[in-house]
């Protein structure tokens, strides 16, 4: 079977071709630098983008997996949860190139495709026998293709032979390979400690080389490996929602607890945001805090002794808030600013690992996975390794190309769901914004 997904749930437009549990090609173009001048993400903004940018990217995951429309046995998008004016992007333009083609068509829960994005793992010989693309920069390894979106240009002198969509005469857009810049935001100029702040995330700005393509001939594919399967609890983390899900088979799973009001991703963005750090402050927090000491500053670690899996991450954001309005002239300091990040971080790490490690041993399964944007924290990763060893669990993470919105894991369990035969839906189904992972 022979896939395309797309992706809009968010701030990033995605497009991925999947061939029998194979990554073909996952193409994402990024808007984070756009939102980040607002300290967030604009909904209009990103839909706009998404219009912009959903053709292109399109066409490009269709032209690195050397794919026609023609070729396509099924199309599926994400159907929720997400933002409203953005899901509508991608699903309905699933549905009319579904409905164009006589495909069948699935929509896809964001949240599920993140709950088997762990088994999604490297690498099988590609069967192109061509050039592929890969990823320099960080520690991901699985194919990721980044894209800037440039200035409409004619399909043919855009110099390659790109597939149409459907058959539909659009104007084709520039796509260069170039790597994204790291953003250059301009820091807050009130308050104290904004000098320090600012010299600190030049130290820790992110690798310019995420998702430049490497075209190397006979390069390895990721794939599906649902083989190993065995039940497990999963821990999706990410800037909106922080779950815990047991899964006893695949497709089969259980919501333990959720967030009750900040997720921890959305707790990392607030407290950056106190400290002056830009959005999106998660990633600089984790860097930062490589230099700092997580014992340096002792902050609440919330719900952390609760029975339920349910998660809170309100109270810590408000504790860094109080500590910052007493203690102003820490900004000044760097090796104190370290500190903060290190310590804020080790509390939310610390509720996110013993809740899940107790989840495991009461509901007895010896597999723990974890997916999600907030899992590309290398504090969180080595923790949950650690708690792993020491409890003699199975560790499963999520390859951090795919921890971050992407078509990939979509299309994966969209695969997996029309093997299974599920019910397909009619093509006028709507997109559900807040659709709770069952």
């Amino acid at each position: 079977m022979t896939l395309l997904a797309l992706e809009t749930s968010c701030d990033e437009t995605s497009a991925a071709v999947v061939r029998d549990g194979q990554i073909l090609s996952n193409t994402v173009s990024s808007q984070i630098k756009l939102h980040a001048e607002y300290g967030g993400v604009v909904p209009e903004l990103a839909a706009r983008e998404h219009l912009k940018n959903l053709l292109p990217v399109a066409r490009a995951a269709l032209a690195e997996a050397k794919i026609s429309p023609a070729q396509l046995d099924a199309l599926a998008a994400t159907r929720g949860p997400g933002l409203a004016i953005a899901l509508l992007i991608g699903f309905k333009a699933a549905q009319a190139v579904a409905f164009a083609l006589n495909k069948p068509f699935i929509g896809i829960n964001h949240h599920e495709a993140h709950l088997y994005s762990p088994w999604i793992q490297n690498a099988s010989p590609s069967p192109l026998g061509g050039e592929r693309a890969g990823v320099r920069g960080g520690n991901a390894t699985a194919q990721h293709s980044t894209f800037n979106i440039g200035h409409p240009t004619s399909s043919k002198a855009a110099g390659s032979p790109v597939p149409s969509m459907v058959n539909v005469e659009c104007s084709a857009l520039n796509v260069s390979h170039k790597p994204h810049p790291s953003p250059s935001i301009p820091l807050p100029s009130e308050g104290r400690g904004k000098s320090e702040v600012a010299s600190l995330c030049a130290i820790a700005s992110p690798s310019p080389l995420r998702g430049e393509r490497a075209g190397v001939r006979g390069e390895l594919l990721p794939f599906a490996d649902f083989s190993k399967f065995q039940p497990n609890v999963s821990l999706i983390v990410s800037g909106g929602h922080t779950l815990l899900v047991l899964v006893e088979s695949e497709l089969k799973h259980r919501v333990l607890g959720g967030t009750i009001d900040d997720a921890a991703g959305e707790c990392f963005d607030k407290t950056g945001k106190l400290m002056g750090l830009p959005y999106p402050a998660g990633p600089l927090i984790d860097k930062l805090a490589e230099l700092g000491n997580p014992a340096a500053f002792d902050f609440p670690r919330p719900l952390l002794h609760d029975a339920n899996d349910d998660f809170s991450f309100s109270g810590l954001k408000t504790s860094v808030r109080y500590f910052l309005r007493d203690h102003p002239a820490l900004l000044d300091d760097r090796k104190q600013v370290c500190d903060l990040c290190a310590s804020v971080q080790a509390a939310i790490v610390e509720v996110l690992v013993k809740k899940t490690i107790r989840a495991a041993k009461r509901e007895g399964v010896r597999c723990i996975t974890a997916s999600g944007g907030v899992t590309c924290n290398s504090a969180l990763r080595n923790e949950l390794e650690r708690a792993c060893k020491r409890n003699g669990f199975t560790l499963r993470l999520a390859e951090k190309s795919l921890c971050t919105d992407n078509a990939a894991m979509i299309g994966i369990l969209a695969e997996r769901k029309l093997l299974a035969n599920a019910s397909l839906p009619s093509l006028d189904e709507e997109i559900r914004p807040g659709w709770e992972l069952a």
